[in-house]
């Protein structure tokens, strides 16, 4: 049932109203969207697990690699903060 280009079946309904009719259109191609999307998240719980276990483990290394590079930044940027502090305390203790 392709939703977007068919005819509104309740359009010329006796018992309904317009509004009804069009009210009950919209209820159906929501229904259509809903079956959609049902079928397509069938459809991706059956992949290969294998294949999703592989892609995350790949993705696990890569964020392991970045947590490594993170850190050792930030203790690049403490060092640097520590030794800027420390040579004017250096310098005073060196003339002692």
């Amino acid at each position: 049932m392709s939703t977007s280009s068919a005819i509104n079946p309740y359009e010329d309904h006796p018992s309904l109203s317009p509004l009804e009719a069009e009210v009950l259109w919209e209820y159906a191609k929501l229904n259509q969207h809903v079956k959609d999307l049902v079928a397509q998240t069938r459809t991706l719980n059956q992949t290969h697990e294998g294949t999703m276990l592989e892609q995350l483990r790949v993705l696990e290394r890569k964020m392991g690699l970045v947590l490594t590079l993170f850190k050792a930044s930030v203790w690049g940027v403490m060092s640097d903060q520590s030794f800027s502090a420390h040579p004017q305390d250096d310098s005073v203790s060196n003339t002692l």
